[in-house]
């Protein structure tokens, strides 16, 4: 179901990377929609993202905006696998079940 979302972002990225960078914020709006659709559900990930394009315009500062997302902690038997090893995101808390989704570029 998130690969329903994913997809269209990512062929748009694919084609932005041909025109010059414009978003002011960091991560780009189109990366931070991503994020949200792979962590949040869907109609959290959409709302998230539409106010995030709204407010990527000449009326606000522009910046770091990190996406927050709820997360419940993974089963601990999960971890012991091998494939779960690799690091793509780093979750740093932000209240209760509540986190600031990074980028691991490593």
């Amino acid at each position: 179901m998130k690969r329903f979302f994913i997809a269209p972002i990512g062929a748009y990225q694919y084609i932005s990377k041909m025109l010059p960078a414009n978003c002011r914020y960091y991560p780009t709006c189109s990366e931070y929609a991503k994020w949200q659709f792979r962590f949040n559900s869907p109609h959290k990930a959409m709302l998230f993202s539409t106010l995030r394009v709204a407010r990527c315009n000449q009326l606000f500062r522009g910046g770091i905006d990190y996406p927050i997302v709820d997360y419940k902690s993974v089963n601990l038997i999960k971890l012991s696998n091998p494939k779960y090893i690799k690091v793509k995101y780093w979750l740093v808390p932000n209240g209760k079940n509540r986190y600031f989704v990074i980028k691991d570029f490593g």
